[in-house]
């Protein structure tokens, strides 16, 4: 949502989610409980915020009388978390365990994905994939169960070690090739697992 700071947007979506499950809207003072402000004055300072810049309508005096801006509701729908699920190594593969890390909102028109329940996201450690624009703390979007073709990038296992690398389907013996030269190609002594095959990519903010 151009225009909007992450706590405005936050804010914003937490208004949305009460009018979609039939809620009457928050007050200032559980919109303050929700995000731990230390006052209501901070709640209402980011709803004057998000008046001001056209998303959201209130009547006066009303405290429940929330209402967000139509185009706000249609864009939202075009929005969607995805989970984080750890870092990769995007270098020399390692025993890295994935874990939950919270979500990353995604704008589908922008990405131009279809996500899945098994679609999900994790944070880059590295620079084995520069050669394909892939950098140290950018964000992969990676669906799970999709059978890899040949040049995809793909989070992979490779004798129990976690890795991001391009998949090679080289004379019926897959491997993993870094786009970048000072690492060497991975070929499995035992087993290769793919994880997922790389969908989209959230470039690391400078």
């Amino acid at each position: 949502m151009i225009g909007l700071t992450q706590r405005q947007r936050e804010v914003l979506e937490f208004i949305e989610s009460t009018r979609q499950t039939g809620e009457i809207p928050p007050t200032l003072r559980e919109i303050a409980t929700h995000f731990h402000f230390k006052s209501s004055r901070a709640a209402a300072d980011h709803l004057d915020a998000l008046k001001r810049k056209g998303f959201l309508q209130s009547q006066p005096g009303k405290a429940r009388a929330l209402r967000l801006i139509p185009s706000f509701q249609t864009s939202r729908r075009h929005v969607v978390d995805i989970p984080i699920f750890g870092s990769i190594p995007a270098g020399f593969a390692d025993d890295r365990k994935q874990e939950p890390r919270g979500c990353v909102t995604i704008d589908l028109a922008n990405l131009g994905i279809k996500p899945s329940p098994r679609t999900f996201a994790l944070e880059v450690s590295g620079d084995s994939m520069t050669g394909k624009h892939i950098i140290d703390g950018d964000v992969v979007v990676v669906e799970h169960g999709q059978t890899p073709r040949d040049g995809d990038v793909v989070a992979a296992l490779i004798d129990g070690e976690s890795t991001l690398k391009t998949f090679v389907a080289a004379k019926g013996k897959p491997h993993l090739k870094a786009e970048n030269p000072k690492y060497p190609k991975l070929i499995p002594a035992g087993e290769l697992v793919i994880q997922g095959v790389m969908v989209a990519l959230i470039r690391k903010r400078k």
